[in-house]
């Protein structure tokens, strides 16, 4: 997928693919909102709850106009 031009994912940006955080995942409400606010701000990302490492947004990345490959959380190509 690196680089390569492709359709945004049949989803909301705000709803990470399955396979890049569980639904199941112990931190995912705090995760989510704390996307949600960095979508709504149209910051490029925010800091992780719980790892404090910056984390790029779908907004930002859907911005950007490519996958990179590099297995972002919030990728809005995964599709499958």
């Amino acid at each position: 997928m690196t680089g390569e031009r492709r359709p945004l994912a049949d989803r909301p940006l705000t709803e990470p693919h399955p396979s890049r955080l569980s639904p199941d995942h112990a931190d995912r409400a705090r995760i989510l909102a704390a996307h949600d606010a960095a979508l709504a701000a149209g910051e490029a990302g925010y800091l992780d709850p719980a790892t404090g490492l910056f984390v790029l947004s779908a907004g930002f990345l859907a911005r950007r106009g490519t996958c990179c490959g590099r297995g972002c959380r919030h990728c809005p190509y995964v599709d499958d």
